[in-house]
This record gives structure tokens, C-alpha cells and sequence, in this order.
């Protein structure tokens, strides 16, 4: 009984367990476990979470987005001659801090590609001393100015722009890339300097166009910038596989100009020498092809260079100047007459040196006896009087109507940044005075390019075509944005222009010492106009002659204007410059030479 009773004590004593040590060490050891596993799970969970946060944090460090940018575009003359082009170029730039840390690495001949010496000796200096020791001689500085230039804190600092490939080659030749960086830019190059330059323009310092053709098509230009982001390792090399994204850079489009370089290149030069010979202030000289309206050449005598200074704050003036065209706007009146059925080439008319009308005196450029001259001859002699009084019953609407139509106050449409209007006040404005000198080219402005127009008209069977400076055009994405000249408009039927057109052949053959092109036909007009000078008044004025060549078949119209001639007239100022130039387009397109005239309209009676 008593054995029993002990042995009941001791299993009660062992399922309470309360009091034996070794379930104590037990329990703890449990407990210890089960904390180590939770701690284990917590850790695990951090670096899960945090460290995935943390590696996130690390790569976007690494990460690097590099801008490729898109090269702006050319532009070219009509036979693909380069006038102007950006030519590929860096920025050289410099870590301060990273070169006076430099450490250069002796070369031992086995190490070529990593080492630095001068001259074929290791280098004994170090830091910012050594770096300008080993650019120097490159970049033709001296070690002094580089010293300066490298010295401080700066991260950043630009050591040479407009780098050459050559350049960049041979400065990473020299294993600086701890301290020397580079950055892709561009130079717009204008190989011909000041040909065309004021009608070139240029661009600004980010490469955008701000005047002439180069803001006009800038758009067309324009390169598109394109990106690779990838993640970078500690001295900047791409890390291989990393690549996330890249949009590859586009080169801008190409424009193409009606512009003949070898044609503007002749009109420039003899324009430049009879203006020098003239003594005169400035010169414009301009061709377009007569059926088309296509410009050959438009130059004038400011010597302007393209992308300089001046070429992206002036303003062309073969574009923008205004003047009265003097007696060229004959060739209007007489034209609309015809056209209107007022009157006929061969109308006889008695024509005194002066007329008084209200009040009003009109004289001929010279004082002359009574004359007797045809509507032709009123033409061909350029008379003011004779003018006045075959437009009797010619109403100012009309005159006012028939200006419009020839492109007077008009826009050419051709899109030039600054390009004149023009001035041309509505009929219901005009005095008594500005309703009579209208109808011989006064009381109102023009550019060269109207009323070079105007003239083209004529020679083109009545028919005013679309002056056009742009041939064609792509943007970078490859789509055609050629600008489109203004729609042809019939001015005047063919037989009223080709009755004018005769009485300008006239105009030619009167004047053919200054203005005739051996071998061929040519049909023009002369004009001299007073014009504002220096000091406002009317002391200054314009000598001009437009003229067309081959009369038989009209290929080119040609207009010279010329300020402040020592001559002073159009036709020995301004003429012979259109006659030499009549002469190299006759030779350079192999024009075929005039049979004789044998239709002249009689000019007098």
C-alpha cells in the first residue's frame, strides 16, 4: 500500500512538472527557438522589403539617360551644292575635382593603353599640373592657362568648344577620362561665306534658326533628339544587358532652293562692280525664271556673310527694301489699257513736253518738243505726259485694280521672315496728284521681287505666276513641306501682253549700247525714282531696268536696282549689269540665238 501510494505522488509529480529542471531547460530552449525563428522571419522580411528597396535606390543611381541629338539638316543649291550644313562637333569639358586627384600611371611598356607620359618620359607631377602638362601641347594652350582652368571645385567646367573628331581622338588618346569628358554639339558651316548670306541667315548658339532661310524653313531643319537610358558603372561605362530604353536620334531634313550657286555667284560679282563704279550706295539684283517663277539668283551688295552677326540681324533687302519703281510701272498702265480696250499699241498721240490737269504740272523726264508717238512709242520713249493722256478714260478703280493684279501691295508668297508688302494706298485715298503719278510708277512702293514680277508677267503671255524660293523640302521625319508658291493668276490676256512686250522690245533696241545682248532678243523697261535718303527728304533715288531675254522665247526675267548711281539713270547704272548677266545665262543654258525682228509696232507717226 505505501508503495503504491508513492509511486501515485510521483506520476502526479511528473505530469504537473512544475519543478523539474529538465523540463525548465526545455521550455527555455523552445522559447529560444521560437524567437530566433521570428527574429529570422522579421530579418528575412526586411531584407525582402527594405532591401528591395534599397537595390531599387542603387539602380536608379546607376541609371543613366544620354540625349543623342538629331543633326540639323542642309540646305542646297538646285544642282545639290552644299550652302549650308552642320557639321559634327564637341564641347570638351572637365571635372575639377577629378583632376586634382589625378594620379598619372607610369608606363612600363606593357600598359600603353592606360598609362601617361610626354614626350616618351613618365610624368613627375601629379594632380591638376600633370593634366594641364598632358593637354597642353593638344590643345595649343599653355600649361599656365590650362592650370587656371582646372583649378577649383567645379565638376563642370568647359575647356574647349567646337571640338573636331580629330581633336576629340587625340585628347582621349591621352587616358583622361577620369577628368576629361565630352559633349555631342554641332557647327553650321556656310562654305561660301557672304554668297547669299543675308538670304541664308543663320542660327543661335542651340542651333535654331533666327533669320533669313534658316528660321523661314527651321522647322523642315530641325534635327529630333533621341535617348538611351542604361545603368552606368562607377567610371561611366555601360553596364552590358542594362539597356531599358532608346529612341535613336533623327538628322534633320534637307531644303533645296531654286538658287543656281554658279548664277548667283556671277550676278554677285558683276552687280559688286558696277556698283563700286557707280560709287553708289547698294545694289539688288535678281533672276527668275519667266514661266515658272522659280528664283535663279538673289543677290544684292551688303557682303554679308551667312551665320554671322549681321546675317542673323539684318534683314535682306532684296526682300525687304521698298521704292518707287519709276517709269517700270508703265508697263502696268500700258498693259491695262490695252487689256481694257481703251486702247489699241498702234493709238496715235500729240504729246507736249508738259500737261497741267487741275491744277496739277506733269513734265517729261526731259523737256522735248511736241511729239507724235503711238501708245507703243508713249512706252518705248517713256513718257509721263504721253501717259497721263492715254489714261484719260482710265477710272481710278481700275488703275487701282489693275496694280493689285500685277502684285503691287501683294504678297509674293514665297514666306521670307521680314519680306515687304509693299506700299500701295486704296484709290479712294489718293489726291488729286497720287491718281495721275500712279499710272508711271509713283505714289506707291515695292520690293525688287514685285515688281521684278510684274515685268515677268508680261513676257509670260499675261499670266503672273508664284515667285518661289524653295525648290523642295523634308523634314527629318521624311515629309514633304515644300512651300507652295502662289496659284498663277491671268493678269492680262496674250495678245495685250504680247503688244506690250513688243513696245518694251522697243525699249531695248533704243537703248541697246547699254542693255543688248549680242545674238539675242530683249525686251525691257528702264525707271528712275526719287526716294527718301539719310535725312527723310526725297534726295536720294533708285536707278532700275527690268528686262526679259530671249524676246521670241521668254526664258528669263532679270532686274537690277541700283541707290544713288553716279549716272543717274536706270538705264546706264542698272542696265548694263542686266545685260552681262542676259549673256552668261544665254551661255551657260545654251540658249538657242533670236531669229530677227520682223513685228516691231511702230512708236511713232
Amino acid at each position: 500500500m505505501k508503495l503504491g501510494k508513492r509511486v501515485s505522488r510521483n506520476s502526479r509529480r511528473s505530469q504537473g512538472g512544475g519543478d523539474d529542471p529538465l523540463y525548465k531547460r526545455i521550455i527555455g530552449f523552445v522559447v529560444v527557438i521560437g524567437l530566433v525563428f521570428v527574429a529570422s522571419v522579421a530579418r528575412l522580411a526586411y531584407l525582402q522589403i527594405g532591401g528591395t528597396e534599397r537595390a531599387k535606390q542603387a539602380a536608379n543611381i546607376r541609371t543613366v539617360t544620354k540625349t543623342s541629338h538629331g543633326v540639323r539638316g542642309m540646305i542646297v543649291d538646285t544642282n545639290g551644292q552644299v550652302l549650308a550644313q552642320s557639321v559634327e562637333r564637341y564641347t570638351m569639358y572637365a571635372d575639377q575635382n577629378g583632376a586634382k586627384a589625378f594620379q598619372p600611371v607610369k608606363c612600363t611598356g606593357k600598359n600603353s593603353s592606360t598609362c601617361h607620359s610626354l614626350d616618351g618620359k613618365n610624368l613627375t607631377s601629379t594632380g591638376v599640373e600633370a593634366v594641364a602638362e598632358l593637354l597642353a601641347p593638344v590643345l595649343g594652350k599653355s600649361v599656365m592657362e590650362l592650370g587656371g582652368m582646372l583649378t577649383g571645385d567645379s565638376s563642370y567646367v568647359v575647356i574647349e568648344k567646337d571640338v573636331t573628331p580629330e581633336l576629340k581622338e587625340q585628347v582621349e588618346d591621352l587616358h583622361l577620362s577620369t577628368v576629361i569628358g565630352f559633349e555631342e554639339t554641332s557647327q553650321r558651316m556656310y562654305p561660301s561665306d557672304t554668297l547669299l548670306g543675308d538670304v541664308l541667315g543663320g542660327v543661335d548658339n542651340s542651333g535654331t534658326g533666327v533669320a533669313g532661310i534658316e528660321l523661314m524653313m527651321n522647322d523642315a531643319l530641325s534635327g529630333v533628339d533621341g535617348s538611351t537610358t542604361y545603368q552606368a558603372g562607377a567610371t561611366g561605362q555601360v553596364i552590358p544587358g542594362t539597356e531599358l530604353d532608346s529612341t535613336a536620334a533623327l538628322n534633320g531634313g534637307t531644303v533645296t532652293l531654286t538658287i543656281d550657286r554658279d548664277v548667283q555667284w556671277y550676278v554677285e560679282k558683276v552687280l559688286k562692280e558696277q556698283v563700286e563704279k557707280e560709287n553708289a550706295a547698294w545694289g539688288i539684283a535678281i533672276v527668275q525664271e519667266t514661266k515658272t517663277g522659280k528664283l535663279l539668283a538673289v543677290a544684292d551688295t551688303s557682303g554679308i556673310s551667312a551665320g554671322g552677326d549681321e546675317a542673323k540681324t539684318t534683314a535682306a533687302i532684296s526682300m525687304t527694301e521698298t521704292f518707287e519703281p519709276g517709269s517700270l510701272g508703265k508697263v502696268i498702265t500700258t498693259a491695262a489699257l490695252i487689256q481694257e480696250g481703251l486702247h489699241k499699241a498702234t493709238d496715235q498721240f500729240t504729246v507736249p513736253s508738259s500737261i497741267t490737269i487741275d491744277g496739277q504740272t506733269y513734265q517729261d523726264a526731259e523737256s522735248h518738243a511736241t511729239k507724235r508717238y503711238t501708245l507703243a512709242g508713249i512706252l518705248q520713249y517713256s513718257s509721263n505726259v504721253g501717259t497721263i493722256m492715254a489714261s484719260e478714260n482710265y477710272p481710278l478703280e481700275k488703275r487701282y485694280e489693275y496694280l493689285k493684279k500685277f502684285g503691287i501691295g501683294e504678297s509674293t508668297g514665297i514666306g521670307f521672315p521680314g519680306e515687304s508688302t509693299g506700299l500701295l494706298s486704296n484709290y479712294t485715298d489718293w489726291d488729286g496728284r497720287t491718281q495721275n503719278v500712279v499710272l508711271f510708277g509713283q505714289g506707291y512702293a515695292v520690293t525688287a521681287l514685285q515688281i521684278l514680277n510684274a515685268i515677268s508677267t508680261v513676257a509670260n503671255g499675261g499670266v503672273r505666276v508664284g515667285q518661289s524660293l524653295i525648290e523642295s523640302a523634308t523634314d527629318a521625319n521624311g515629309n514633304d513641306v515644300t512651300p507652295r508658291p502662289n496659284d498663277p493668276v491671268q493678269v492680262v490676256s496674250a495678245d495685250a501682253a504680247s503688244d506690250t512686250l513688243n513696245a518694251m522690245e522697243s525699249v531695248a533696241e533704243h537703248y541697246q549700247r547699254y542693255v543688248g545682248v549680242p545674238g539675242y532678243r530683249t525686251a525691257g523697261k528702264t525707271g528712275t525714282a526719287q526716294v527718301a535718303g539719310a535725312d527723310g527728304n526725297l534726295t536720294s533715288h533708285i536707278g532700275d531696268y527690268v528686262t526679259t531675254i530671249p524676246v521670241n522665247d521668254p526664258q528669263f526675267t532679270i532686274g537690277v536696282f541700283v541707290k544713288d548711281p553716279s549716272s543717274g539713270w536706270g538705264v546706264t547704272s542698272a542696265g548694263p549689269v542686266t545685260a552681262e548677266i542676259g549673256q552668261f545665262l544665254m551661255e551657260k543654258y545654251q540658249v538657242a540665238k533670236s531669229p530677227a525682228r520682223t513685228d516691231a509696232i511702230a512708236t511713232e507717226w
